[in-house]
């Protein structure tokens, strides 16, 4: 039988490179900035920390720093983790500062940690709210062994990851994929029919509010299943949309 496991934090993917395919979460928000960004046209590269991302900075032709370490935008980067953010760029003229084929390094503190973390396996794919539908039935034709994992933040399995990596799991299931642990089979039916509003109450939400981005709560709230996009980490350490392919 195909089986789905769910697990979360970034430490988490060195007991998956080995033997599943895996899928990183991390709703709020490097997924989902990452699958705006593609379905944009632009590459992106996702980097482990500042350094990282100014050396394959100095490797391309006018790229774009994005992200956060610690909530907060690194000094140099033009810009944050924010699909809104990215999405806005496609608003400016091209020859601009932020013309629309320039490529874009993403840095975070959980999300890019456990895609890279998880760099090993064979195969490695984003998920968000976005492209749940696109995604399952993607890897669902092609792969047995499924681990999705949320990124998670201070030790903790943050709400809406729990929410994505468990409606991920559950339309694996509804397609004949057993579930591999109890905790798995707990959380599909913990976020079965639950609504994504309850993102809302959780400390991800709570620190967007608090920091003046809501804009991207409100964004990644609105912004669901419209995207047809399945973002996969390659070999060359770049993110790719392979339902294009």
């Amino acid at each position: 039988m195909p089986s789905v496991i769910i697990d979360s934090l970034p430490g988490c993917a060195e007991r998956y490179v080995k033997d599943w395919t895996i899928i990183v979460v991390d709703v709020i928000r490097f997924t989902t900035t990452t699958a705006t960004a593609l379905s944009l046209g632009r590459t992106v590269y996702p980097a482990r920390s500042t350094d990282s991302a100014i050396a394959i900075a100095g490797t391309l032709e006018s790229p774009l720093l994005a992200g956060e370490l610690g909530g907060n935008v690194p000094y140099g980067f033009n810009m944050t983790n924010s699909p809104v953010q990215v999405m806005a760029l496609r608003q400016i003229p091209c020859g601009s500062f932020t013309s629309a084929n320039r490529p874009i390094i993403l840095v975070s503190s959980s999300g890019s940690q456990l895609l890279l973390n998880a760099a090993d396996a064979d195969d490695v794919y984003l998920g968000c709210l976005r492209n749940i539908t696109a995604l399952t039935e993607y890897v669902a034709e092609r792969h047995g062994k499924i681990a999705v994992l949320g990124a998670g933040t201070r030790g903790q399995f943050r709400r809406e990851d729990e929410l994505c990596c468990a409606w991920i799991s559950g339309r694996l299931g509804a397609k004949g994929f057993d579930y591999a642990d109890a905790n798995t089979a707990d959380l599909v039916e913990k976020w079965h029919g639950a609504s994504a509003e309850t993102i809302r109450e959780g400390n991800s939400a709570d620190y967007l509010r608090r920091t003046g981005q809501v804009h991207d709560l409100e964004f990644i709230l609105h912004y669901q299943e419209d995207l047809t996009v399945v973002p996969k980490l390659t070999a060359k350490g770049t993110i790719v949309d392979v339902a294009k392919e």
